[in-house]
């Protein structure tokens, strides 16, 4: 092979040239002809037959997408979603009236007589009767119960009246905290059993009943089963307060039978409908597969929160107003969706209709265009037949003449490379190394190609090794990072509520690493009965080394702690036996704090750390700027005052680490301590776990996108005073 400048003569550029050119001047001569002819055949016949095919889908497709999906669609969903709505409104409608007259009878119970109310009477079915049912171990005998039994029966002809002016109610009742249930339906023989003795009914095990009484207002539960006649259906109850304290239940439910049979009737093999709860659940649906099936309550997911965004947008946006139609993938198979909600109840109602029952005009226009396309072929075939036979004699004389040329020099040029793709072929994994050999070397650009490859596939080979090597590192670093961050975490408490015993306090914290594992730290634990200790510190660093002093320095303070000092002397013990052996020259710093729970007087000293934040029982939270020590494990024989903090009934005490306030944005502008106070000012009077929330929220909004650079660490504790002053108990444990 030589170059002359830019020219490679004798190469397999010009072999390849050469074979090209050959070729091309006898196909030219050949189908140039033939070529011209049947491509402008064939452009007039495509060029008619699209504008037909174009036309009809213009013309069919639009009228019957217009005239099925828009306007049916659109009609049935609005129609039937507010016929559903005004079902509920009525039910809401009836308990608020039954509220308004219960809390006239029990705010003025005088003015009122005392009807006498009876149990079911089974020789009654049928009628709408008032029926008195009791829990078990309940009785009349109690003067003060019989009274108050004998002022809700003012009730029973209003609820009768209720009962009797709408077809779809189960029932209206009135629910003592006594356990005393007065309820209003036709349905007497229902309240006994097979041995004809009456069914013992306490009401305030009922879901209508615990729900109205923990969010004080009007509720309507999920879709129940009757507990007395099988049906299905939904209550209404709301509870009755008079000066503050809870005189009774009252409510009425719903039969949703139709409901249902009107949502199967719907059902057809292109289009369906379905309601959809508060909860995002199905409630009701012809389907007994896929994703609008019903399922059971502890099974039934919430369509909102699907994977499937599209579908979980679209149920999302008709819980809160009319949807435009969508066509989203359900089961697999693309579906026009439309929805609209009842908005009385929170619900919303789905109609759903198949694209390819949509689709049929298409089918249509398939059959037509058929027609046209078989037209046009049966002129193309007429033409083809005339050129076939001489067309065919060419083609043979062609590739005579190529396979004559191909056999010449098809053993110098295409050999080599038949070897070289062997020899690649064979590479495996412990052999992946292409080497030299005598078949490549033709002193042209196969030459030149082999050698490349065989200096890139050496390179390869080293490459593979080194990435290897690499790869197994970081996977064993990796691990050990998740077993850290896992026994850091396990270090610190994370079962909230803490202490769910104790209801003289609350405490809440939490820790977020800015890396795997982090240098902050809290810790909360009882000294004895009478002592709660808290602790919250930052070590300085990052990362592994600070997480493990960390752990040492937490160790260290809990053991000094349990022997029953004072926070000075904590910090001084804890000081000296960390400087002992603090080769690293690693530094804490702690703020730790000891509450006397009987008296609520908090004694505290704070080496080096951040100044608490405290609200007194009905103020805002303040900056308590207390004095500070020298850090833990800077110096030894440091000495550490303490001081005083007399924390009241309803009193907080917030600590934090440097990273909530050292927070920074974009912009590099830092949180600060006034939006620290701020967030925590949003809800003063919130619980521990809130406060927390809403400054993790004000820090989330603030910083945005930007990255954290420090730990963020945060502890919260409600002081409610030697008896406890919350209403309510604490909320269900959860693990961080």
């Amino acid at each position: 092979m030589k170059r002359f400048k830019n020219l490679v003569i004798g190469g397999i550029e010009t072999k390849v040239f050469n074979l090209i050119l050959i070729t091309m001047i006898v196909l030219c001569g050949v189908f140039a002809g033939v070529s011209i002819y049947q491509n402008n055949m064939l452009t007039e016949q495509v060029a008619a037959a699209s504008a037909s095919q174009e036309q009809s889908i213009r013309e069919v497709i639009g009228t019957v997408m217009n005239a099925v999906v828009d306007q049916s669609l659109d009609r049935q969903t609005e129609v039937e979603a507010r016929l559903a709505d005004m079902l509920f409104q009525g039910l809401a409608e009836r308990v608020q009236m039954l509220e308004d007259y219960a809390v006239k009878l029990f705010t003025s119970p005088d003015t009122y007589p005392r009807i006498p109310a009876s149990g079911p009477d089974a020789s009654r079915n049928g009628e709408i009767t008032a029926q008195l049912l009791l829990a078990d171990g309940v009785t009349l005998d109690d003067a003060a119960l019989s009274d108050r039994v004998g002022l809700a029966a003012n009730m029973a002809d209003m609820m009768v009246t209720l009962f009797a002016t709408s077809e779809t109610t189960n029932s209206c009742f009135i629910a003592l905290p006594d356990g005393v249930f007065l309820v209003v339906d036709d349905r007497s023989a229902a309240k006994f059993d097979q041995n004809g003795d009456q069914t013992p009914y306490d009401p305030r095990t009922r879901p209508w009943y615990q729900q109205a009484v923990e969010q004080g207002g009007l509720i309507f539960t999920d879709v129940e089963t009757d507990a007395f006649t099988g049906d299905i259906g939904i209550v209404g109850a709301m509870p009755v307060y008079v000066d503050g304290q809870l005189v009774a239940v009252v409510g009425s439910d719903l039969f949703l039978t139709s409901m249902r049979d009107a949502v199967e009737k719907a059902y057809t093999k292109e289009a369906y409908v379905c309601v959809i709860n508060h909860k995002g659940h199905v409630v009701f649906s012809p389907l007994t597969e896929g994703v609008f099936s019903v399922q059971p309550g502890a099974e039934a997911a919430d369509l909102r929160l699907l994977d499937n965004a599209e579908l979980a947008a679209a149920v999302n946006e008709a819980m809160q107003n009319k949807t435009a139609l969508k066509l989203v993938n359900v089961n697999g198979e693309p579906m026009y969706i439309m929805g609209a909600p009842m908005k009385t109840i929170g619900w919303a109602l789905l109609s759903v209709c198949s694209q390819q029952a949509t689709e049929q005009p298409a089918v249509m226009l398939q059959d037509r265009f058929a027609q046209i396309e078989a037209e046009s072929t049966a002129k193309y075939q007429g033409e083809m037949d005339k050129i076939k036979h001489s067309s065919l004699i060419l083609l043979i004389i062609v590739m005579l003449v190529l396979l004559g040329i191909t056999l010449a020099v098809g053993k110098r040029i295409v050999h080599p490379l038949n070897v070289i793709t062997r020899r690649i072929s064979e590479l495996k994994e412990g052999n992946l190394e292409f080497k030299m050999e005598d078949a490549y070397r033709t002193g042209d650009e196969i030459q030149e190609l082999a050698e490349s490859f065989a200096a890139l596939s050496h390179k390869t080979v080293q490459y593979v090794d080194e990435v290897k090597t690499v790869t197994a590192e970081k996977e064993r670093i990796g691990t050990e990072l998740s077993v850290a961050t896992g026994i850091q975490r396990a270090m610190m408490p994370h079962i909230f509520p803490a202490f769910p015993d104790r209801p003289d306090f609350d405490v809440y914290a939490s820790m977020d690493p800015a890396k795997e594992v982090g240098g902050d730290f809290y810790d909360y634990f009882l000294i004895d009965d009478d002592h709660l200790c808290l602790v919250i510190a930052d070590v300085s660093g990052k990362g592994v080394p600070a997480a493990l002093f960390m752990m040492a320095s937490k160790i260290i303070l809990q053991s000094v702690a349990m022997l029953g000092k004072s926070v000075a002397e904590i910090l001084e013990r804890t000081n000296e036996a960390i400087c002992s052996n603090n080769e690293a020259e690693m530094f804490v710093t702690v703020w730790l704090g000891i509450l006397e729970l009987s008296t609520g007087k908090l004694k505290a000293a704070n080496a080096g750390h951040e100044y608490p934040m405290m609200r007194g029982p009905n103020g805002k939270y303040e900056i308590v700027k207390d004095k500070h020590g020298f850090v833990i494990g800077g110096l030894e024989g440091m000495r550490y005052k303490e001081y005083e903090i007399d924390l009241k009934p309803g009193s907080r005490l917030f600590v934090y680490t440097d990273g909530v306030t050292e927070a920074t944005n974009a912009d590099k502008e830092l949180f600060g301590m006034d939006r620290l106070l701020d967030a925590l000012n949003i809800q003063p009077d919130a619980a521990p776990n809130q406060v927390l929330k809403n400054v993790r929220g004000a820090i989330d909004g603030f910083v945005k996108d930007a990255e954290q650079f420090d730990d963020l660490t945060m502890l919260c504790i409600e002081y409610n005073g030697k008896d406890g002053i919350k209403a309510q108990g604490k909320p269900k444990r959860e693990v961080m």
